[in-house]
């Protein structure tokens, strides 16, 4: 197999910081490269270097392109030569149709006017292509989220790509999704495409690399050949420089009388008013349990925990919830902190901070009273708070005035997290509280909350990755169609327990719908 790409001895420094020391990369034609680090090892650096983002002249070292060095000054040189990145956060625009966003900006036209018909009939084929059975006009809005990102690999494919760069393609993704977009990496493959990926699920980069280069601290440390064989075990070894022995931080649980429990409570999807996204669901959490829920994507299981802090999403329709014995109010967010609650969203940038802010701005959001003295903010205290948070979890910064939005993501999460500990809650739900952050983060949040459950406190934790539920859990509910659909402690549970309650809830539903 010949060398598609060459990246050599590439360094890219910003004010204060050398995010690239000397690295260098080599992809085969036609083979499917990881690129794994921890958070803030240079993965996306690097690929911003190649497509053009970070423009020649802004780093130094080489860039080789099918035998020619090249020097790429923005996106659009990069995608001419067919190098297509598609980053984590997608670039579609919702409310236009599948075919406007795969040609947007690349549009089919005769004569200065977009000839539709053409637009229509090549985007059908690109669709065919990837697997997706939509029509073309279809917005975009209406489409999950597995499904826009196929939307984007086939505008990849109507730029004739040949070198496709995907940026933790499958972090939002469920199971079944993200097989579907690894099988189609497999089919570029056969058909003489090179992919680059990025992604921090191992598990899923066993299946179907090729090859793996491992970055850290901005320096290339090892590339494997994955034809044989590859142990995780030295994957990880690799990226966080040293054995890590245990995923998941020993833990001797202390649980005690039910705290919170809920009763039959439903919910309405905002929109589409007679339907149920979550429908008579019922549970208990004690004090010091972690809790899990598990369920596949669009089982109901952010709904429900949205719509138990202060009905944030949907039309709250019957069920109440008792806290210690008592009926409780959680009608509104701020009745519901006052209560005790938080919530760490699944969608840290959008909702869990204000990623032009400073860590001192965010930490506080939450409890702005206990910084304010008649309703002013002491910003002394404010300083205080955010220093105390940024020793104590462990925040890696250049100080607590650095902007969110320039940690990593397994620092952003721990912001998230400071923000709602000031707030000072007896319970807290966390939504996929470690998607999109690596290894060595995760056991950092993972080792947080296992103090926090020590320390009394009651987690809820909602997650896609079921061996990260079985790993730090006390008992586990399972969500399906906005039901919960089985309760069984973790010890006792796997996977295949798990997914067939699933399944047996899918028939059992089916059954009733025939008759």
């Amino acid at each position: 197999m010949d060398t598609i790409l060459e990246m050599r001895g590439i360094t890219k420094a910003f004010p204060g910081v050398k995010a690239l020391d000397n690295v260098s990369l080599a992809v085969r034609r036609g083979e499917i490269h990881a690129l794994v680090g921890e958070n803030g090892a240079g993965k996306s650096t690097l690929m911003k270097v190649l497509s053009g983002v970070y423009p020649a002249g802004q780093y130094e070292g080489d860039i080789i392109f099918e035998g020619e060095t090249k020097a790429f000054y923005g996106i659009e040189d990069s995608e001419r030569d067919g190098i297509i990145i598609i980053h984590q956060e997608l670039a579609l625009v919702p409310l236009l149709s599948i075919a406007e966003n795969i040609f947007l900006g690349n549009e089919r036209a005769r004569g200065g006017v977009i000839d539709w018909e053409e637009t229509s009939r090549r985007t059908a084929e690109l669709l065919a292509r990837v697997g997706l059975k939509e029509r073309p006009e279809t917005k975009v809005a209406h489409l999950g989220i597995g499904k826009q990102q196929l939307v984007e690999i086939a505008k990849a494919l109507s730029k004739e790509v040949r070198l496709l760069i995907l940026d933790e393609p499958t972090s939002s993704l469920n199971e079944s999704d993200s097989d579907v977009l690894l099988d189609l990496l497999k089919e570029f493959r056969a058909a003489g495409i090179s992919s680059i990926l990025i992604s921090h699920k191992l598990n899923e980069i066993a299946k179907v690399a090729d090859t793996i280069t491992v970055l850290r601290d901005g320096t290339s440390v090892s590339t494997m050949d994955c034809s044989g064989g590859v142990q995780e075990d030295d994957v990880i070894r690799d990226m966080v420089g040293r054995p890590l022995a245990d995923r998941y931080p020993p833990r001797k649980p202390k649980v005690g009388d039910t705290i919170f429990e809920v009763r039959n409570w439903t919910v309405r999807h905002p929109i589409d008013t007679h339907r149920n996204v979550v429908d008579r669901a019922s549970l208990t959490l004690r004090e010091g349990e972690v809790l899990g829920i598990a369920g596949l994507m669009g089982a109901g299981r952010t709904e429900l925990a949205m719509s138990l802090f202060g009905r944030s999403y949907g039309t709250w329709v019957d069920g109440e919830a008792i806290l210690r014995g008592q009926k409780v109010d959680l009608s509104t967010v701020p009745r519901a902190i006052d209560a005790g609650l938080a919530y760490a969203t699944e969608d840290r940038k959008s909702y869990g901070l204000v990623l032009d802010q400073s860590i001192r701005r965010n930490v506080p959001l939450a409890n702005l009273e206990a910084i304010a003295d008649r309703g002013v903010v002491d910003r002394r205290r404010e300083s205080e708070v955010a220093e105390d948070y940024r020793q104590r979890i462990r925040i890696r910064s250049s100080s607590i005035e650095q902007p969110t939005v320039n940690l990593s993501g397994g620092n952003q999460q721990k912001v998230v997290l400071s923000k709602w500990l000031f707030a000072g809650p007896d319970i807290l739900i966390l939504d996929e509280p470690t998607r999109g952050i690596d290894v060595g983060a995760k056991f950092e949040i993972y080792t947080i909350i296992r103090d926090l459950a020590a320390a009394g406190k009651s987690l809820i934790v909602i997650s896609s990755e079921l061996p990260e539920l079985l790993g730090i859990t006390d008992r586990l509910y399972v969500m399906n169609r906005g039901r919960i659909v089985g309760e069984l402690p973790t010890a006792d549970a796997t996977q295949e327990k798990i997914m067939s309650m699933i399944i047996r809830s899918d028939r059992k539903a089916e059954g009733a719908t025939h008759g």
